[in-house]
């Protein structure tokens, strides 16, 4: 197997100059221990909601077909009202999450529903020099539902959960784009089928896509954390959302790769570390080029002792 400490090392330099984007999955919440009370996975998610509402045996394995069944008999406010259940846990957040905040990368893509990333930042750990120089405080641009929000496609919130204008985003030194929506701070979501039918209806033409991540991801490469690849959707977004970006990524998956998978990564030229994530966060945040960040410190201890 091929030594992932070069990769680490050119990724931790890429991570501290500002070249890297974290391209954030729901396989991050498996890092939190006792953090199995939020679902960690689109199959634990449907289970949830399943619980909650009678579906049909054909929906039931599929998070998108028991939303949009739930949509269609129950109300769209039932689902949504669901979805917030699912994640009204308030979780601490994990090492990674404290690491890259502490980093402040102008560009961190969220693909999960939770708000632990949010915390991270509005706990202040974004703040620091290189921050300063960019601009000051973050925000968030989510993804919208056209059945609630028909001819919108992004909402933007400043860090107090407050709606602004999307060009309060050119202030902002980190943008947190959620591509999907999230539980905070104002319940959006794309999980029904219909949901992703209209995103994925005009996202080749990028239109979904909003206009400072195209900017951000300029130039820039992207490192997966908790993202798998084995349907279509994670892989969809995640290649319009890379594009014309830079021409280096990584994706941290331990273990087996699907042949559906392996394809992916080679066709978008990721390259693949085999290593479990808290072993990756300990390496990572233990280089010299994170001395500075005090919460980088707490990162690499918070991953020893989930390693260990």
């Amino acid at each position: 197997m091929e030594d992932p400490r070069a990769h680490i090392a050119a990724i931790g330099a890429a991570l501290a100059a500002g070249r890297l984007i974290p391209y954030l999955g729901p396989g991050l919440l498996e890092l939190q221990a006792g953090a199995q009370a939020l679902p960690a996975s689109s199959e634990a998610l449907a289970r949830m909601l399943n619980a909650k509402v009678t579906v049909p045996l054909r929906a039931r394995s599929q998070l998108s077909a028991t939303a949009q069944y739930i949509e269609n008999y129950k109300h769209r406010k039932t689902l949504t009202g669901l979805m917030s259940q699912a994640f009204a846990t308030h979780w601490p957040p994990t090492a990674l999450h404290l690491g890259l905040a502490a980093v402040a990368p102008p560009l961190i893509v969220d693909t999960w529903y939770d708000q632990v990333m949010e915390a991270a930042l509005r706990e202040g750990c974004a703040a620091g020099e290189r921050g300063q120089e960019r601009g000051q405080g973050w925000g968030q641009v989510q993804g919208l539902s056209q059945t609630e929000h028909f001819g919108r496609w992004t909402g933007a919130y400043d860090a107090s959960g407050q709606p602004v204008e999307d060009a309060a985003s050119e202030h902002w030194r980190t943008l947190l784009y959620k591509p999907i929506g999230g539980v905070s701070p104002a319940g959006n979501y794309l999980v029904s089928d219909t949901d992703y039918v209209e995103v994925l209806t005009v996202i080749d033409i990028q239109l979904p896509i909003p206009e400072p991540v195209k900017r951000l991801r300029s130039g820039r490469d992207f490192l997966f954390l908790g993202c798998r690849f084995n349907d279509p959707l994670p892989r969809t977004f995640a290649r319009q959302i890379m594009k014309r970006s830079g021409d280096r990524h990584w994706a941290v998956i331990a273990g087996d790769l699907s042949p559906k998978e392996a394809r992916f990564l080679a066709e978008q030229r990721i390259t693949r570390i085999d290593l479990p994530l808290a072993q990756f966060v300990e390496q990572l945040f233990a280089q010299q080029a994170f001395a500075e960040h005090p919460f980088a410190a707490q990162a690499t201890q918070a991953s020893a002792v989930a390693a260990a």
